[in-house]
């Protein structure tokens, strides 16, 4: 997830659970950061002017070079940093744009991506606790997107979406 240049005290990252066509996930090994050398999800913080299924679009397209479709919203990490940082990461579903694209792991942050059969994920001690938890559930039930909603002009919203 990058450097935190500014995000004060409460973090909001994306994670991508990308799945092909024959069932395999793309993964990633980071070079840095507490996941070192760990299969993890790509993954990354949401920037300002973006919403967030944006977001997981734009850091598995950096982090992998794979163009994806957001299929619904699959959970929610949240937790406490060392008492003091709220970090807090939307997981979604997403699908490859079309089969069959190249991998191009982002060099500056990554050792390696690749497609992966979940059962491998599962036995492999190289993965990082929120995959397994991801492979241990049975049916995994994504929340569709809703969107061209209008709360109301008094907000101001330039873009607003629901996941339900």
């Amino acid at each position: 997830m990058g450097n935190n240049g500014g995000r004060g005290k409460v973090w909001l990252g994306v994670a991508g659970l990308v799945i092909s066509s024959n069932k395999k996930w793309l993964v990633v090994k980071k070079n840095y950061s507490g996941l070192k050398g760990k299969w993890s999800l790509p993954a990354g913080f949401v920037n300002p002017g973006e919403t967030a299924d944006e977001a997981v679009v734009r850091e598995v397209k950096e982090e992998t070079g794979i163009a994806c479709n957001v299929i619904g919203m699959i959970g929610l990490r949240t937790g406490v940093i060392k008492d003091e940082i709220s970090d807090n990461m939307i997981i979604f579903l997403l699908k490859p744009e079309r089969e069959g694209m190249i991998i191009s792991p982002q060099e500056s942050e990554l050792f390696d991506a690749k497609f992966i059969d979940p059962l491998e994920l599962e036995k492999d001690e190289n993965s990082s606790v929120m995959l397994k938890y991801l492979t241990n559930l049975s049916k995994t039930i994504a929340k569709p997107l809703h969107d061209g909603i209008n709360p109301g002009d008094q907000f101001g919203y330039t873009s607003y979406k629901l996941f339900l």
